[in-house]
């Protein structure tokens, strides 16, 4: 099985050198795609210098792409996927990086189950002096879980399945190809959400129990820019996206799309709240059309972080247990 990583980049070039570093040190070898959005910090000449380095040592497994135009964060990670040659792709932002052994335990991890075409990990979030802050929730019970596709998008609809931003996830590439890619309405609010809804109508997914991947959390992330009520609206429309694509398996027990919607704008709200953006919550609030069943679905998403294994449990999946520690 043959991985490519595809680091997208855009004048963050400091960052961008931890990012390869990461990438070049994994224990199974593997392409390395960077593509620069047209940065105008050094990046063209840093990576092409670092580039013939290893060509000089007869290792080309380091490969540069420079968009002509500025395609955006979607569209650069759309051009390094059409770049890939590996069957599998694991996407890192500029500012993110992996552990060493991030892509071996992935290839073990997708080896067992050839029906996935998705797989995550949990992930180690730090400030810019790479400091943890905190660590992404785990899933299930087991070192690696399972997750059929026809349980992917209810996990999902309820976030007890949440595959995480792209450092965290890899795909298959023919599934990636055959959903679309990457789509730009969504630019770096989203989007990558947005990616893992299609792929995941293709085939079965894998969560693995490991921190593998470092989030980088600062000022200048991606998503920084917009303010709470753009990134609620666009939480909305992929809601409503997750919604329609739920097997008929699980139709029946669905809360209602408006109750869903009521809840995600009642998260919104605590958020503003919890970030003292008092003038946010309020007019979040004053759109909100209160109900019990919302309520219930917002509280449930509080507290309720074994909701999971209880899907898993009531659909007779068995989670995979057995993955050898890496040292």
């Amino acid at each position: 099985m043959k991985f490519s990583i595809v680091i997208t980049t855009h004048n963050r070039l400091t960052l961008l050198k931890r990012a390869i570093d990461s990438a070049l040190a994994q224990t199974i070898p593997c392409e390395v795609i960077v593509v620069d959005d047209g940065s105008s910090d050094g990046t063209d000449m840093y990576v092409q210098g670092r580039r013939k380095k290893l060509l000089d040592m007869g290792n080309t497994r380091l490969i540069y792409h420079r968009n002509s135009t500025n395609l955006g964060h979607s569209g650069t990670v759309n051009q390094g996927v059409a770049l890939a040659t590996g069957e599998w792709v694991k996407l890192v932002d500029d500012d993110d990086y992996l552990t060493p052994n991030c892509i071996e335990e992935m290839v073990k991890a997708i080896a067992g189950r050839p029906e996935a075409v998705i797989c995550s990990c949990r992930a180690i979030q730090v400030n810019e002096n790479e400091t943890e802050i905190s660590r992404s929730r785990q899933v299930g019970k087991g070192t690696l879980v399972y997750i059929p596709q026809a349980e992917i998008h209810y996990a999902m609809l309820l976030e007890l399945l949440p595959f995480g931003t792209p450092v965290q996830v890899a795909f298959s590439r023919s599934a990636f190809l055959k959903s679309g890619g990457w789509d730009t309405r969504f630019d770096t609010n989203y989007d990558d959400i947005d990616s893992w809804i299609k792929i995941a109508q293709f085939g079965d997914a894998i969560f693995i129990n490991k921190c593998l991947a470092y989030r980088t959390v600062w000022h200048g992330s991606f998503n920084s820019k917009f303010t709470l009520e753009q990134r609620l609206d666009i939480n909305l429309i992929i809601k409503e996206k997750i919604y329609f694509c739920i097997s008929e398996k699980y139709r029946h027990s669905l809360p209602k799309l408006s109750e869903i919607k009521t809840s995600i704008r009642l998260h919104w709200g605590f958020v503003a709240i919890k970030k003292s953006k008092i003038i946010s919550a309020i007019n979040i609030y004053l759109k909100t059309d209160f109900s019990i069943a919302a309520l219930r679905l917002f509280l449930k998403r509080l507290v309720a972080r074994d909701c999971l294994d209880k899907l898993l449990k009531e659909s007779q999946v068995t989670p995979i247990l057995s993955v050898r520690e890496h040292n």
